[in-house]
């Protein structure tokens, strides 16, 4: 028997697996994003935890409002957890899956496979999981193969097409490209990427960037990130291949809002 057939697997995090695939094929999907610092939602600019946005309090609030909206995953950040080296804000991870049916992406923290399990065992469908990729493959592999590799979101943070790591505070040399090819011989199905130059300045996504990924790589559930300003920059995103797109401080700042994400995406009315 396997590792992954031995692992335990919540009643929740069953649920969540079946609905994992419930994507529009049709129309790039939207994935809003709460981050967490001490429980509540904020936002950093470019990763920088002296330049915090509060926006809310209450994330399961905030994750209700998406949900009403009609949008059907969740890419949820532990800052507390990224900064930490361990997962902190399982508990808001546990009360948002709970009490929605959002299928939710969770990140921040995740170093060990004891960290893993109590993501999946609080309640999200997968793991996302970025420095531990490049700084220790070896455990980061052990993973795929313990918990399924379909489980993972990976990060593919990036400057000038190389890859950064930590919370974009250390520049690899290691080409974006690579990387990637390297664990979708893994077996790994979706990644995101943030150009850490765009994320939180609202001055378009990188195009580019994003496009040279999706053509080397037409086969990932691709899913852009940073950048965001206006539903244009969405329509961009789509019309090059983008499967989805992650969407933070353009919604909080009402510079899109949920009305126009469903008029968007026509599934979620």
């Amino acid at each position: 028997m396997s590792c992954r057939a031995k692992r335990k697997i919540t009643f929740g995090e069953k649920f969540k697996i079946l609905r994992c695939d419930q994507y529009d094929n049709d129309h790039m999907n939207i994935l809003p994003a709460i981050d967490i610092i001490d429980g509540k939602c904020v936002r950093l600019e470019q990763g920088d935890y002296n330049k915090v946005s509060l926006y809310h309090k209450e994330p399961l609030e905030v994750a209700k409002k998406f949900e009403d909206a009609g949008l059907k995953r969740l890419h949820l950040v532990d800052l507390d957890g990224a900064k930490a080296g361990a997962v902190r804000n399982w508990k808001v991870l546990e009360t948002i899956a709970g009490r929605t049916s959002m299928v939710i992406d969770f990140g921040g923290g995740i170093k060990t496979a004891r960290d893993v399990e109590i993501v999946f065992n609080s309640g999200a469908a997968f793991a996302t999981v970025g420095s531990i990729a490049v700084k220790n493959e070896e455990e980061f592999v052990k993973w795929l193969l313990t918990f399924g590799a379909e489980k993972f979101l990976l990060g593919a943070d990036a400057k000038n097409e190389r890859i950064t790591i930590s919370g974009w505070q250390e520049e690899t040399q290691i080409w974006i490209y690579d990387f990637i090819q390297k664990y979708v011989d893994h077996g790994i199905k979706q990644i995101f990427c943030t150009d850490v130059s765009k994320d939180g300045k609202m001055e378009g996504p990188a195009i580019d960037l994003y496009k040279n990924i999706i053509n080397k790589f037409p086969e990932l559930f691709f899913i852009a990130s940073g950048g965001v300003s206006c539903v244009d920059d969405l329509r961009k995103l789509e019309e090059i291949g983008c499967k989805a797109a992650i969407v933070g401080k353009s919604i909080y700042e009402n510079r899109i809002t949920l009305q126009q994400l469903k008029e968007f995406n026509p599934r979620a009315t």
